[in-house]
């Protein structure tokens, strides 16, 4: 009995290193930045195989185990963000209004268009004009998502419209 609890903790420390590893690496894939996590991780994964002190092949399987668990926790991450929980998180971006940079003449051309209140507009909001996402301000009244407005003047980056 003496023998296997030997082997058991010659063994712990490439599994310790290998499960934190592995933590570490999907860690990075939910929370994308520096990378040191996933860097980390992945140094910790290449330490906890070198560990084990397998042979070529033995290496070799363990890092196609490792790279296939890898890609099942990467699908996960990618569904998660697209349909699971983190796709609800108010840290995600969703929608986002176009700004335009290039100066007021390129707003002019939105003066007389007519498009729809995609939020309440109390004086401010976001209109959309021809599938473009802009943010516009009324002459004071309340608008309701879905009505139908009309941009009246553009000053600077400010876009006045009215209710149609």
């Amino acid at each position: 009995m003496g023998g296997l609890d030997s082997a058991v903790l010659q063994l712990l420390p490439a599994a310790v290193l290998l499960v934190v590893g592995f933590a570490l690496v999907v860690v990075e894939m939910y929370i994308p930045g520096f990378g040191a996590p996933g860097i980390i991780g992945f140094l910790l994964l290449v330490c906890g195989v070198i560990a084990l002190r397998p042979t070529p092949f033995q290496a070799l399987l363990i890092a196609i185990v490792i790279v296939a668990l890898l890609c099942i926790a990467l699908s996960v991450c990618i569904h998660s963000a697209s349909k699971g929980r983190l796709s609800k998180s108010k840290y995600i971006l969703h929608e986002t209004s176009i700004a335009k940079d290039s100066g007021d003449e390129d707003l002019a051309y939105y003066v007389g268009q007519t498009g729809k209140a995609v939020t309440v507009l109390r004086p401010a909001g976001i209109g959309e004009f021809s599938g473009v996402k802009l943010n516009v301000v009324s002459d004071g009244e309340f608008i309701n998502p879905g009505e139908d407005i009309c941009v009246k003047s553009v000053e600077g980056n400010r876009i006045c419209v009215q209710k149609v």
